[in-house]
């Protein structure tokens, strides 16, 4: 039987669907199961297969104690006509490579994907102490799309609430006006005086409050749950579209059956590419997973040196979601790495809350540096990439994927290998520094920016981005760091 435990300790033995409605284990360490890579799923029976079927297999494996018919409807749920595109993840050709847009969702970014199926887990699991009247309420710090991905997921969710802290005055306009505006009865949005760490480790912070918990369980009948990925039911639904990938790649006969294929992802907090290592446990050919940063390259360093340092100064650039020096996800690959190992794990995590670095040892980072590669672009480069994408290609691309875009084309190409560049937003929600790059009129108004771009570029404006610019903020709440909990608190009492 599958079962999940903490990586810092193997006491634990929860099923997924207690791992999910947890979100994160009671000594801080992220929920992983020992039994990952013992079942594969058979990738000569992908090509031909629907997202749907393929969403199917994939969880199947990963998230065995749902049902047959809980995981179809689960999937029917979220996968349907809220995409704009029915393939869901399309992968599309770029030059000689490939593109995965990953951003056809409800609110055009790739954290759609997990966050509409989240909602459809958490309703299928049971309070572990038979409280019937027991709510749930989702805490999620984000540095830009996560937030209005939960929200939109919870959303009037039976049972559970949800609050999402966002950094003050750091994510795009478009970002903060699509939390902001959002409707349902059961949904708190409120920004912090602060950047995303601060927010992120006092979320973390607020999980391990047992006094908290108390209060909340005994008052109000609340039990908090994450929506980011630290919660392994927002990371595994990522796995499924490395898969949809790897079909897609047959059917348009790029390869055969056991080729191995690139994955380029741009990531901060390192769960859009850990999915691609789980993909990769359960049998999927992936030869090389390059991770892609900003300027804030603590990912980078910690790639080529095996040291890991937060100790560094923060950087607000314009791919703001990938503005992070925590990067929480790495936790898990580290685990599976060091022979799962949480002595290690929960030696380092010290090391990291208690001197802001750790250092793996030499030969974990050999292995380690099998499978990944990196890279980084700075803000000068991510710009040049967006204009040289639209020359070359005809095609625009956000800020965060031109990092991406920027590190695929430093990497010597193997014409044996294809490559697939994962596109994690739509290009219109920062329509200013794509216009900016592109040398279009970028003085205007997002909403008037948009429209340039369109004009411009002959693409279509996402009618729920369009729509934001006559919708009714309704949340303009803004707490210090050391507030946050109060805030948490309060939004439970009214659940």
């Amino acid at each position: 039987m599958t079962t999940f435990h903490s990586t810092r300790s193997s006491t634990d033995a929860l099923t997924s669907k207690q791992a999910i409605r947890k979100g994160i284990a009671d000594d801080g360490g992220l929920f992983v199961t020992d039994q990952l890579g013992e079942t594969t799923v058979d990738i000569s029976a992908l090509a031909g297969k629907s997202y749907q079927q393929i969403a199917f297999d994939v969880l199947s494996v990963l998230l065995p104690d749902f049902g047959e018919d809980e995981l179809k409807q689960c999937i029917a749920e979220a996968y349907g006509s809220q995409w704009s595109d029915e393939r869901i993840t399309p992968v599309k050709r770029l030059g000689d490579d490939y593109v995965m847009e990953l951003f056809n969702g409800p609110t055009c970014a790739f954290k759609d994907v997990a966050l509409q199926i989240l909602p459809r887990f958490m309703a299928r699991t049971t309070p572990a102490d038979g409280d019937a009247d027991e709510k749930i309420m989702i805490v999620t710090a984000t540095s830009g799309d996560t937030g209005k991905a939960a929200l939109a997921g919870f959303a009037d969710a039976a049972g559970t609430g949800i609050t999402v802290f966002y950094p003050q005055g750091r994510v795009s306009r478009v970002q903060e006006l699509q939390m902001t505006t959002q409707t349902g009865s059961n949904v708190h949005v409120c920004a912090v005086n602060g950047n995303f760490d601060d927010a992120q480790s006092t979320v973390k912070e607020i999980f391990g409050d047992q006094e908290l918990a108390e209060r909340l369980a005994a008052d109000d009948h609340v039990v908090l749950s994450s929506a980011n990925s630290i919660n392994v039911g927002r990371l595994v639904p990522q796995v499924v579209y490395y898969f949809s990938a790897y079909a897609q790649l047959l059917e348009q006969q790029v390869i055969n059956v056991g080729d191995e294929v690139d994955f380029v992802v741009p990531t901060g907090n390192f769960g859009d590419v850990l999915a691609g290592y789980y993909a990769k446990m359960l049998g999927l050919p992936v030869r090389q997973l390059v991770v892609a940063s900003d300027k804030n390259n603590v990912l980078f360093d910690f790639l080529t040196t095996g040291t890991y340092n937060r100790n560094r100064p923060f950087y607000e650039t314009i791919s703001p979601s990938m503005d992070i020096l925590i990067s929480s996800n790495l936790e898990r690959m580290l685990y599976y790495m060091a022979e799962k190992d949480p002595r290690l794990i929960t030696y380092l995590m010290n090391d990291l809350a208690q001197y802001g670095a750790y250092e793996v040892p030499p030969q974990l980072l050999a292995q380690i540096r099998q499978l990944f590669a990196t890279g980084w672009a700075d803000e000068d480069q991510v710009r040049q990439m967006i204009a040289e994408c639209w020359r070359d290609n005809h095609y625009v691309i956000d800020p965060h994927t031109a990092c991406g875009y920027f590190v695929m084309r430093q990497m010597p190409a193997d014409p044996g290998t294809p490559r697939v560049l994962l596109s994690t937003a739509s290009p219109y929600k920062f329509p200013r520094v794509v216009n900016e790059a592109l040398g279009l009129k970028a003085d205007g108004t997002d909403f008037e920016c948009m429209d340039e771009l369109a004009a411009a570029t002959g693409t279509e404006v996402p009618a729920m981005l369009r729509g934001l610019e006559s919708a009714d903020v309704r949340f303009r709440d803004c707490v210090e760091v050391s507030d946050m909990a109060h805030y948490v608190e309060q939004c439970a009492n009214r659940l």
